[in-house]
């Protein structure tokens, strides 16, 4: 057992990692909520299956209280952005933390490992980086609050959806809405993310599958069980 503050640093310094380096294109124009998003809405609950290299991994996508992020996660589900991407960073030393993948650019035979995780989902349509605002949704809150970090230990304990084991959330450069197509999945509760990334669902089954995953292991393909956007 390690010492009380040196755990601390620890946790810190595992944190800063998840941080995702993202391509130059700015994120101060990013819409907010779902009249400006310029990817669908997910209203209500979506379930998607993972067939990784390890085995399948059930998630649902959590439409009422991230319908920005759950949309955007299911829209590149849907187009097959996901499919032969790379698990490109598994921390699990000295303590779980989180298995991470999505970047599009993995799935390219010519991409450098040493380049993995600097991806980000570019909408062919426009030739541009697509990036949603960080989103979070609060008990006794109508809409998700979008752009802000909260740090608050009052309101962290009324957020809807908060980092436990199995969470599924967007990884991000340092600026909050930088988020785009990278996600990871908790593998132990980890409180001191809540407030700063977006969780947007969780896995419903396959966490053996999750725990078994290693770096540079394959998400193979992901779809779209059950009618979602």
């Amino acid at each position: 057992m390690f010492p009380r503050p040196f755990q601390t640093l620890l946790t810190l310094a595992l944190c800063l990692p998840l941080l995702i380096s993202c391509a130059s294109s700015t994120t101060a124009s990013v819409p907010v909520g779902c009249e400006q998003a310029i990817s669908p809405c997910l209203q209500g609950k979506a379930t998607v299956e993972l067939t990784t290299s390890k085995g399948s991994i059930t998630l649902e996508l959590d439409g009422d209280a991230a319908p920005v992020t759950a949309g955007n996660f299911l829209d590149l589900v849907q187009r097959g952005e996901y499919n032969g991407t790379v698990f490109h960073r598994v921390v699990r030393d000295p303590v779980p933390f989180v298995v991470q993948g999505g970047d599009p650019s993995s799935s390219d035979p010519a991409t450098p490992k040493s380049q993995y995780g600097t991806g980000s989902f570019v909408d062919p349509t426009t030739g541009q980086a697509r990036f949603v605002p960080l989103e979070l949704s609060f008990n006794g809150e109508d809409q998700p609050r979008y752009g802000r970090v909260v740090s608050n230990p009052t309101e962290l304990v009324q957020l809807k959806l908060s980092h436990e084991r199995g969470a599924l959330a967007m990884a991000r450069s340092q600026a909050p809405d930088s988020a785009s197509a990278q996600f990871y999945i908790a593998l132990k509760p980890l409180p001191e993310l809540d407030g700063r990334y977006a969780v947007f669902g969780r896995v419903t089954e396959g966490l053996e599958v999750v725990d078994a995953i290693r770096q540079d292991d394959t998400l193979e393909k992901a779809a779209l069980l059950t009618p979602g956007l």
